[in-house]
């Protein structure tokens, strides 16, 4: 995996206009995503965690 990936995550979490238990959510859901469909990406270009 290449460093940009944990970087925008990163960024995409900063960024992202919602309360911390919402992004942490999301952060959640999204990786469980990525590793369910064994991918580097969950689809929900933006959200936290992706």
């Amino acid at each position: 995996m290449s460093e940009q990936g944990p970087r925008i995550s990163w960024e995409n979490f900063r960024t992202y206009d919602a309360p911390l238990a919402t992004k942490l959510r999301m952060v959640l859901a999204n990786n469980l995503e990525k590793a369910r469909t064994r991918s580097s990406c969950c689809g929900n270009h933006g959200q936290p965690g992706c």
